[in-house]
């Protein structure tokens, strides 16, 4: 998670300019609604029923059953495939497909979803101290593996779903097959994940992305004084980035 945050804060120091940050983008209220906190807090809610019984009991009773079904065996694909949605981000719109918002506002989105995923996830770790089901750690509760790959998902939705509905499938697909193998890797209890904490705090985390996107777009205006619109393009033979700057 660390190493991936770096890279979002070096793509905003590489491009220290906001994307096309016109008065009128720059005016531009966020679009905040009170309904939209409903499904993460109630997956988040869900997510805590972990801690009381007969829920909790369950856990342990899923946990043995996949062991005796598991054995010694372990993958770890869930490592990189919880990235993968993240980096659809950008890769689908180098693939022709339309996003909502450009390269930079979508880094800006990502940034500030990221810096909330780290904020919100290591905040309930470290407070509530849940031992994880293989006894490695006491940092179960929620799970950052599951929390990651629905942040990237519903980043997918956000900027693609209404244009490409099947991609936002697709990404929530692999995310639900990340909180699968965690559960299966014996890393994570069932409730930190299927019940909904992962997946809340994920979705949670792109939805302030985005809703702070103009307040964050006119903060980075503000320190850099100039306008910048960045757009990728890809043929068969190179990858070229194109930029316009305006003083």
């Amino acid at each position: 998670m660390r190493s991936f945050l770096l890279i979002l804060l070096s793509l905003l120091f590489i491009f220290p300019c906001s994307a096309q940050m016109t008065s009128d983008s720059l005016a531009t209220k966020s679009k905040f609604k009170v309904g939209e906190l409903i499904m993460p807090l109630s997956l988040i809610g869900t997510g805590t029923l972990g801690f009381v019984e007969p829920i909790k009991n369950s856990r342990y009773e899923v946990r043995d059953y996949l062991e005796s079904w598991r054995g010694n065996h372990r993958t770890t694909i869930d490592d990189y495939l919880q990235y993968v949605p993240l980096i659809s981000i950008y890769g689908f719109s180098l693939l022709g497909a339309e996003s909502k918002h450009n390269y930079i506002d979508r880094t800006l989105e990502l940034a500030t979803a990221y810096i909330a995923l780290g904020t919100i996830v290591n905040g309930i770790k470290y407070t509530v101290r849940t031992p994880r089901p293989d006894g490695s750690a006491n940092n179960s509760f929620p799970s950052g593996h599951t929390a990651t790959t629905f942040m990237g998902a519903e980043l997918v939705r956000i900027e693609y779903g209404n244009d490409s509905p099947w991609l936002a499938v697709g990404a929530y697909t692999i995310a639900t097959t990340v909180g699968v193998l965690r559960v299966y890797n014996n890393r994570h209890w069932f409730t930190d994940v299927f019940a909904g904490a992962g997946a809340g705090v994920g979705i949670l985390s792109a939805r302030i992305g985005y809703w702070l996107l103009p307040y964050t777009k006119r903060m980075i205006h503000r320190i850099t004084g100039c306008d910048l619109f960045v757009c990728p393009s890809a043929s068969s033979s190179e990858l070229a980035l194109n930029a316009v700057i305006r003083f």
